[in-house]
């Protein structure tokens, strides 16, 4: 159990929090979290053959990231990217600006070019949760993800082509359809291990590029 604190701020009174879940007590977890803890961490010892949690890869955050591409000077785009990943996460996004001026582009140093969000804990579970159940089947002509999509160091990228593939989004309030890139920082160094984990989850990866499994 972690650490509790206490938000007094509440109308209804005070209301003791789990500070490593950061949810209310009579809350339960998340489906994935209690999967995590009940059964990838032992199905991963034995795989790996290691007694120490530690030394198991565990996803650490997702950040979701969209950009407006060519449409920055129009507001609009950028309040509805806002909008979109508010929907999405449950969670105001911060916006990103241009870091140096490329005249080709008409980009100005300091311009608002796109938004993002960071999940950790209990929404990152439960967006995770989502994206797997609901979102990615929805995904036209889905034959699963890329399992190859690693940077080296344990990291996984997911491009969504369309952000009107997440149900919770009604498609005609947005005057056009992007896509955004999906993030998952994995603690650990190896890609084998961080696709073990993701696929424990139940992530959907194209079995015709997916490497064996070591014995």
């Amino acid at each position: 159990m972690g650490l509790i604190r206490y938000n007094t701020l509440r109308p209804y009174g005070i209301v003791a929090y789990n500070a490593a879940t950061q949810l209310p007590r009579f809350m339960a977890l998340p489906r994935l979290q209690e999967k995590y803890t009940k059964t990838i961490i032992p199905n991963l010892k034995k795989q790996f053959n290691r007694e120490n949690v530690m030394s198991l890869p565990k996803l650490q955050k997702i950040v979701l990231n969209m950009g407006v591409g060519s449409n920055l000077t129009e507001k609009k785009y950028m309040e509805e990217a806002v909008d979109v990943l508010t929907q999405i996460t449950g969670q105001k996004p911060v916006i990103t600006k241009a870091r140096k001026s490329i005249a080709s582009f008409k980009l100005r140093e300091g311009m608002n070019v796109g938004c993002m969000v960071t999940l950790r804990g209990s929404r990152m579970y439960e967006f995770l949760d989502r994206l797997i159940s609901l979102v990615l089947p929805r995904v036209r002509d889905f034959q699963g993800v890329n399992p190859k999509s690693f940077d080296g160091n344990g990291n996984y990228n997911l491009g969504i082509t369309e952000f009107l593939v997440f149900p919770e989004l009604n498609p005609d309030k947005y005057s056009k359809s992007q896509g955004l890139n999906i993030s998952f920082t994995i603690k650990g160094d190896s890609d084998d291990e961080s696709r073990e984990l993701l696929r424990e989850f139940g992530m959907p990866f194209r079995k015709d590029a997916l490497p064996k499994r070591k014995k």
